[in-house]
Order: C-alpha cells, then structure tokens, then sequence
C-alpha cells in the first residue's frame, strides 16, 4: 500500500516538477533562472537533512511522515492558487518551490528508514531498486502528463494535481500501525542525535567512501537535469509535451536499469558496474553537447537515466545495509545532504556555465569532470554490507554499580586490560584499530591504546564517553558483526580469566 501511495505522489512529483521549470522559461526566460528552480528543490535537502535524520530516529516515524506529506500538500495548493490567479512570479515560485522542498527533506530520512522495517535485511537491495523503480516509472509517465496538462490547461493544473496526489500518502500512514521501537532508555535529544549521527559517519571508512563518490559523480551529473528544461526549448525548439517526454525517455532508462540492476549484480563486482554507469553518464554528457540528430539526444538521455539509476540506487543501498538500525536515519540524512548539496551547487554551477559559455560547453565540461572524478576516487571501493549482521548484539554482562549515578553524569572513562604475546602484538594492533571504529562510531569522544613500560606485554584500551547514558546506549548499540571484533581483540588476551573492565566517572571537586 504505501508503495503504490507513493508512486502516485512521485508521479505528482515530476508533474509539478515539469510545470515548475516550465513555467520559469515564460516568467524568467534564463538558463541561469530555470536552473535555479533546481537549486530551489534541491537546496533544503542540504540544509535540513540533518535535523530529518534526527527526528526519524528520535520521533516516531509515522507521524513524522504525515506531518511532512501535510505541509508539501499545503505548499503545492498554495502554487496552484497564486497561478491559476495569475499572481505568481519567479520569485514566489522559488519560494515555494523551496518548500516543497523543506517538506521533501524532513520526509525523505524517515520513509527511507522505514523500509528496513517492511522487508528482511537481505531483500533491502531488492527494496531500494524497487523503491528507486516506483520514482523512476513516476518520472517516465509524470512528465509527459505534465506537458500534456501544460499545453491543455497551464501549469497551475500541474500544481493542483501534485497536491491532490499528496493525500493518497496521508491516508495510508493514517491506517498503518507501525510497531513502535522500546528500548529501556530515555530517548535521544535531537542535537545530540545530529551529532552522534556525524560522529558514527566520521568513524565509517565505508559510509565515508560511498559519500565521496556519491559528490564526485553528483557535482557533475546535476548539469543534465537542471539544464535540460532549457536546452529543450531554446536549443532543440521543444514545446512542454517535447520536454516531457525527453524527460520520459530518462525515467524509462532508470527503469530498464532497476529491472537489470539485481542480474547486473550476480554477475559483476560492485565497483565494476558503478565504473561502467559513471563512464555511460559521460558519454551521454558528450552526445548531448554535440549530437547532430534529435534520435541521438534521446537515446543519450534515456542512457543516463539509466546510469543516474544505478548509480543513486547501489550508493543508498550500500549505506542502508551498512549501517545498524538505531543511526539509520541519520546515516540516510547525511548522504541525502551530500546529493543534494550536491545537486544543489552544481545546478548553480552548471547554470551560470551555460548562460555565459552555452549549454553544449557546459555538458562537455560536466562529462569531462565525471571522467576525472572516477579516476581520482577509484581507490575508494563501494562495498555491499549484505553479509552484514547488523542486529544488536545484547551481550554486556550486567555492570557491578554499588552507588545509583544519574544519567548525565559524566565523563565517563572506560578501561579494558589486555596481556598479549610479544609475538602477536602486530596482529592485536591490526584489530584494535577496527575496536576504535567501534567505539567512536558508537559514543566514544575519545580513545586510545596505552602500552605499560614496566611490562611492555601489557597493553589498556581505554575510551572517554560524555554521560553514563550515553555509555549505556554503547551496550545497546553494538551489533552482532561488533561482537565478533571485540571478541577477536579479546582473543589475544593470555590470562585464565578475561580482560579487566573498568569504569570511571568524573568526580566533581567542590570549592
């Protein structure tokens, strides 16, 4: 039910999406203007996809969800009124456009981490093609009917559509009863969430890698889509129904794609196929900055649809299964603000190239900067986390407290003692450094490995927490996969009975 509630608002989505750039080529008829319409819908996300992240994993998700689709249908009434009344003007289309966009961003963290609740962990790939495949098949459709409602009755008609297509969503999440995640502890606040959020991305080499490629290709590849509604009407002579359907032929690509991406997978690496959709996307960069044929820009758009598919879809999947369920939210926040802070710069960027140079020199700049961005983050390797066990692991023996400590009492300051074989130092070394990623994306502020320099076989792990709440989130915070690290680090201790554990709390000294 929800995946056809949201079909049907994707398809007002690119509706509007086709009315609103249109309607700015009659308005403000500048490449530089029409890109901004981009920038408008892109540029919240950037801003508020920290705070969406947040409140995904802190709020309950559903009411969050019918909060944010009330104020989209809001604000897309409002463009339908002010148009149809003929009182719109480019700035108040921005305006709007840009609240859409902040409802779009509190939105997206939250129906993003909600699919992990609906299907099992290894069908989430299959998930977020499908998920990525009912966006795609809503942008193959909505825009032709978007140039169809713009040439019979005028944009405000794509307006009013998309804020009637809003309701379908509301109604659905009206009527579903999600089961409530418990947890014993208090929940979190949202700027301590924000920043416990940036500090476990900080701390994952993998999620980090998956971010740097995802800017290096967006930067580039936004120069398509905001470009596009003016390179159909002023270069290819294109009424609204011509923009539509070019804008059909890259939603039938992304949706070829979604249909292949799974066997794409079985057969080749990972990092192959996202190599060969950045190299597909360049070369459709080119073709529309040079093509002599009218056929040929449309075969070019429906090839970078494609790629745009698989590119967009194997980054979200590798985070969404990389990351555990507690910092979902804040995980999925982070790589919408780096894509559409990305998005929105480069619509900017591509923009104000193409007023001053022309369109066909800013795609051929944009193509040329993907080959170099491939080439310089080649050693950053997209890693599926199928294999993954990222539930929690629930194994903390019960701490030996002999005096009741508020929750915010802190610092607290964590010892774990180790004696090691001289012979196995280098190898303990080897895992404490993946025992580090551990702590600090998990709470720690601090860590260090401290070696005795009477008996240098003795070695102290030791970690710094800001409140004794926050180091009882840790317990509930480590995984199954977690587990298995941490007890490989212990593994090394020699000794009949385990390594010491330690807890300190700092004292506050009056006077």
């Amino acid at each position: 039910m929800l995946w056809i509630a949201a079909f049907a608002s994707n398809m007002g989505t690119w509706i509007q999406d086709v009315g609103a750039a249109w309607l700015m080529t009659t308005l403000a008829p500048s490449p530089a203007m029409v890109a901004l319409v981009r920038t408008a819908s892109a540029l919240p996300m950037f801003l508020f996809a920290l705070p969406a992240g947040a409140l995904a994993d802190v709020l309950d998700r559903r009411r969050l969800l019918l909060f944010t689709q009330a104020l989209m249908l809001i604000a897309a009434a409002l463009l339908a009124i002010l148009t149809f009344a003929d009182w719109i003007t480019p700035f108040s289309l921005l305006a709007l456009t840009f609240a859409l966009g902040v409802g779009s961003a509190l939105n997206a963290p939250a129906w993003q981490a909600n699919l992990a609740e609906l299907v099992p962990h290894n069908q989430m790939t299959s998930a977020i093609a499908l998920n990525s495949a009912s966006i795609n098949l809503a942008r193959t459709v909505g825009p032709a009917i978007g140039g169809l409602l713009i040439a019979a009755s005028g944009p405000a008609a794509t307006f009013a559509l998309n804020a009637v297509s809003f309701c379908g969503v509301i109604v659905v999440l009206y009527r579903w009863r999600r089961q409530p995640v418990r947890s014993v502890l208090p929940a979190e606040r949202v700027l301590g969430a924000i920043r416990t959020g940036v500090r476990y991305v900080r701390h994952a080499p993998a999620v980090l890698a998956v971010l740097t490629r995802s800017i290096s290709f967006t930067l580039f590849a936004s120069s398509l889509l905001a470009l596009l509604p003016s390179f159909a009407r002023f270069e290819l002579g294109r009424g609204p129904t011509g923009y539509g359907v070019l804008l059909g032929f890259f939603g039938v690509g992304a949706v070829i794609a979604a249909s292949q991406l799974a066997r794409a997978r079985a057969r080749f690496a990972t990092e192959h196929i996202v190599a060969v959709a950045i190299g597909v996307f360049a070369a459709a960069l080119f073709a529309l900055a040079w093509a002599p044929f009218v056929a040929v820009v449309d075969i070019a758009v429906l090839c970078a649809g494609g790629a745009w598919l698989t590119l967009l879809s194997t980054f979200n999947a590798s985070v969404q299964t990389m990351v555990p369920s507690w910092v979902r939210g804040r995980a999925l926040a982070v790589v919408i603000l780096v894509f559409f802070g990305a998005m929105a710069l480069g619509a900017a960027i591509w923009g104000y190239v193409a007023s001053h140079v022309g369109t066909s020199i800013a795609f051929t700049a944009a193509g040329i900067g993907l080959l170099i961005g491939l080439y310089a983050t080649r050693r950053l390797r997209v890693a599926p986390g199928e294999a993954l066990d990222l539930s929690p692991s629930v194994h903390w023996p019960a701490l030996n407290i002999v005096k009741e400590l508020a929750p915010d009492q802190g610092p607290v300051v964590v010892t774990v003692e180790y004696i090691v074989d001289p012979e196995r130092v280098r190898h303990f070394h080897r895992v404490m450094k993946r025992v580090r990623r551990i702590r600090r994306r998990d709470g720690a502020i601090s860590w260090g490995l401290l070696a005795d320099v009477a008996q240098p076989h003795h070695y102290t792990e030791t970690f710094v927490v800001e409140s004794w709440l926050e180091h009882l989130r840790q317990h509930e915070r480590v995984t199954v996969t977690d587990r298995a690290v941490l007890e490989k680090a212990r593994s090394f201790h020699r000794g009949d009975d385990p390594p010491r554990v330690t807890h300190y709390i700092v004292e506050s000294l009056a006077g």
